[in-house]
């Protein structure tokens, strides 16, 4: 599981440049919407400029795969160097081409047009997470080799290229008889889910949420953000991929729109109302900048984080909650996209994307799904007793003492007690981070006090496993990391 976690935050790496894209064809289609593939002309120096725009975002969401193997290279590398980010290139390169359309009908002596079209889809995100897997394993592996004096020249990290190469040629031939069984596969459950129109849309709104707690989410958003089963709405909606289709199209993003901007950010208000008296500073403290960040940016996780694992029943309310959303706008003539996630500035910035429809529509109906998820989660949490922020049983004063918000920016306090609470700098063996979590390795699990981790201002503790705990810390987790590594030193 550990290792499945460490995948799902190294493809964070690549995810993460997704928004550059969105920026820059969102003003792309702002300018001149009507400069999509294949249609509309670039006239004039206004049309010529978000041509030009529209392009450069499309540069880096055609190559997402290419992205993929890189982050996955070095993320799941044991020191992030950037040797194996050129080994996981050098496996990408050669599988996607030896398992190409043309060298397929080279190798078997037939027609091109008799090839069986997975190969044609040889180059998608899942054979880019396999090529990241294999350059980080043998940059692992033979980083440190040694070798005779005669073949001195290829000792150490100069081996990882060559032994991925071969290890390529054999993983391309393995491939080259499961790609088939495998992406035909994978295009039946995407075509069961299409079928299933916005209840399938629902269900994956479903899954997509429960899924977040393992990190396993991206596997499933990439079968239906991408192009790994036919379906590729993100890159459909921004017009970079043919086959979209008004009013289908986009369905497998704009339900979570009302959920980001405003089911969340209420959420957070009915766990505030719902706190003790004593504790509702601290949960507002927790909580506030949580709520901005899940409307402008759609970072769910400060939120879903502080309360999945204190109140689980109450985090499938709020699967349920999503995919609720996702059948209704799925039903209804609206469509928005995004390229990072479903908050206020890719709302925005989608507003006159090819394949958007009533994008307007979405704030009525999320400041009205707001409403529904304060009053669910305020009367689930009192008729239930669910132990969210705020409501813990234990005492107050042993919360509050030496307590360190965020808000102060004080992230060397923060680290510090964080470390303390973790047993001190003797007691960690690894650090690692995500997008909003400080993932720690250590050796001795009894000396963790998470009353103490908590009292730092954190959004929440999690034990994956005997010597694993992560701390939830939020969009600044990199701040409090940076800190950290340095009073382990």
């Amino acid at each position: 599981m550990r290792y499945l976690q460490k995948l799902g935050k190294s493809l964070m790496l690549p995810v993460a440049c997704l928004p550059a894209a969105g920026i820059l064809m969102g003003i792309g289609y702002w300018i001149a919407p009507s400069i999509i593939s294949g249609q509309g002309e670039a006239t004039g120096i206004w049309s010529i400029i978000a041509a030009f725009l529209i392009k450069a975002g499309a540069a880096i969401i055609d190559n997402m795969p290419i992205l993929f193997a890189v982050g996955v290279g070095i993320g799941m590398s044991d020191d992030q160097e950037g040797t194996s980010a050129l080994a996981a290139l050098v496996s990408w390169l050669m599988i996607t081409t030896i398992l190409s359309t043309g060298t397929v009908a080279l190798l078997m002596k037939i027609d091109a047009s008799q090839v069986n079209p997975a190969f044609g889809k040889i180059a998608n995100p899942c054979i880019g997470i396999i090529s990241g897997l294999i350059g980080a394993n043998c940059y692992n592996k033979f980083k440190s080799t040694r070798l005779p004096d005669a073949l001195a020249f290829f000792s150490g990290k100069r081996s990882v290229a060559i032994v991925t190469a071969l290890t390529s040629l054999v993983v391309s031939i393995v491939l080259f008889f499961v790609w088939p069984a495998v992406y035909s596969v994978i295009v039946a459950f995407g075509e069961v889910i299409l079928s299933l129109g916005p209840v399938g849309a629902g269900l994956y709104g479903f899954f997509n949420r429960l899924l977040i707690p393992l990190g396993l989410h991206h596997a499933l958003n990439a079968v239906f953000w991408f192009d790994l089963a036919g379906v590729n709405d993100i890159g459909k909606f921004w017009g970079t991929a043919e086959g979209g289709i008004l009013g289908q199209t986009g369905q497998y993003m704009s339900g979570f729109f009302p959920v980001m901007m405003f089911g969340l950010p209420a959420a957070t208000l009915a766990m505030y109302h719902s706190a003790k008296p004593g504790k509702k500073k601290m949960v507002y403290g927790l909580f506030f900048s949580a709520a901005l960040c899940s409307f402008f940016t759609g970072i769910t996780e400060p939120i879903e984080f502080a309360f999945m694992f204190l109140a689980p029943g109450l985090y499938v309310i709020h699967a349920a909650l999503t995919a609720i959303s996702m059948t209704i706008i799925a039903l209804l003539p609206v469509r928005a996209g995004f390229f990072f996630s479903a908050g206020f500035v890719d709302w925005f910035l989608s507003f006159r994307a090819p394949f958007a429809e009533n994008s307007w529509l979405l704030i009525p109906i999320g400041v009205a799904y707001g409403a529904v998820y304060y009053i669910i989660f305020r009367v689930a949490i009192r008729v239930f007793n669910f132990k969210t922020p705020g409501r813990e049983d234990d005492d107050d004063d042993e919360i509050n003492e030496s307590k360190v918000t965020l808000a102060n920016n004080d992230y060397t306090a923060v680290a510090s007690i964080i470390l303390e609470g973790l047993g001190g700098k003797d007691n960690i063996t690894s650090i690692d981070t995500c997008i909003t979590r400080l993932r720690l390795e250590i050796a001795d699990y009894t000396k963790v006090n998470e009353k103490k981790i908590k009292s730092a201002g954190v959004a929440g503790v999690i034990r994956p496993g005997k010597n694993s705990v992560q701390v939830v810390v939020g969009t600044q987790v990199q701040h409090v990391a940076d800190e950290f590594k340095k009073l382990c030193k």
